[in-house]
């Protein structure tokens, strides 16, 4: 029986919920008063504009393109301010405070250390400076009432030939608080193999790894991920309903792929805003989450990028409310799908779902 009464689910309430987010991009979360002030201190000159509701809606109009290329021109000018120790504490470390004040309680963010090489920092003090922001944000949030667990992983970029350097960057990481690996980019004409070296390599070091696949490209790009890689999650993911069949009766049927994924319970990182900006859905309400989580894919829920899709963990939470009806049993599933799919120890996992995501759903259930 219920133990009071449960909690509506709205824009509001779901910001009380606990969350899990395993996709975000550091480059792409940054708050736009931040994007100004380091382009201002390094004398950075290529922003559109200097002012901060302006700048906002710019990164936003800019991305909603319908193009992934289009999109990631956008991370120009925030990995241009991104360039120095102090500027890379101080955005992991907004990013750290800006999740937890959005009630996500575990999350992994990713960036590619390559992208801020231009002003001579190594690889070493790229990753030492981002932990040490995702460490004071960690501390800021706590004092604030927000608790909040960080893990980094850390991104190739499948157009250069870095990999193999940044997956061995990983591992050596990987007890300071790097959670794993990912390859990331322009994914047509840039297959996941090209970049098995690297995925060998962590393999043998017993290393996490995710690939963004299925996004820009279709069903090969998941099946060199999966079957040539061995990646444990898909980022995005989204193009796996290509090979599902819905017939005029409303009968299912999962291709062979589809079915391995499904079976296997491959975690799918899928981004619904983002998404529909790159082209991958025409819209929220004909993305294919609907149909994946109907069939009970390991569906996740993630923000891509907060500041070029001008969205939270909330507020894609509350669009899926929206235009899916889900209610608090179906936000619970989901960030349950993402915890179990963490780059953590089983332990950790377990004592987050018990201890936190469970509990805090509970309360505003009624339960």
């Amino acid at each position: 029986m219920p133990t009071s009464t449960p909690v509506a689910v709205t824009p509001q309430t779901i910001r009380m919920a606990p969350k899990v987010l395993l996709h975000d991009h550091l480059d792409g979360g940054l708050r736009p008063r931040t994007v100004i002030e380091l382009a201002d201190a390094i004398g950075y000159p290529g922003l559109p504009t200097t002012n901060e509701e302006e700048l906002g809606r710019w990164f936003v109009a800019a991305a909603d393109s319908g193009s992934l290329e289009r999109y990631l021109e956008t991370f120009a000018h925030t990995c241009g301010v991104m360039q120095d120790e102090a500027a890379l504490i101080r955005v992991a470390a907004e990013c750290a405070e800006d999740l937890a004040a959005d009630g996500v309680v575990y999350a992994e963010v990713r960036y590619a250390p390559e992208l801020f090489t231009e002003r001579g920092m190594s690889l070493d003090t790229i990753v030492s400076a981002v932990q040490e922001g995702f460490r004071l944000g960690t501390e800021r949030a706590a004092e604030q009432g927000h608790r909040i667990r960080v893990g980094t992983l850390l991104c190739a970029m499948r157009q250069n030939a870095r990999s193999l350097e940044i997956a061995e960057l990983a591992v050596r990481y990987r007890d300071a608080g790097v959670a794993g690996f990912d390859i990331a980019g322009p994914e047509a004409g840039f297959p996941p193999t090209r970049n098995l070296d690297a995925f060998e390599y962590l393999h043998q070091q017993n290393a996490h790894f995710t690939i963004h696949a299925g996004e820009a490209f279709g069903l090969p790009s998941i099946w060199e991920a999966i079957q040539h890689c061995g990646a444990e999650r898909l980022g995005h993911g989204v193009r796996i309903v290509d090979d599902i069949k819905v017939d005029e009766n409303g009968s299912i049927h999962l291709g062979r792929l589809a079915g391995f994924v499904r079976d296997r319970r491959i975690p799918l990182e899928m981004c619904p805003s983002s998404n529909v900006q790159t082209g991958a859905a025409a819209s929220i309400a004909d993305h294919p989450i609907g149909l994946l989580t109907k069939l009970r894919f390991r569906v996740t829920v993630n923000t891509d990028n907060r500041l070029m899709s001008g969205c939270s963990m909330s507020s894609e939470m509350a669009a899926l409310v929206e235009h899916f009806g889900y209610g608090w049993a179906d936000l619970r599933w989901f960030t349950i799908n993402a915890m179990k799919s963490a780059f953590l120890g089983f332990d950790e996992r377990l004592a987050i779902i018990d201890d936190v995501i469970k509990p805090g759903y509970a309360e505003l259930m009624g339960s």
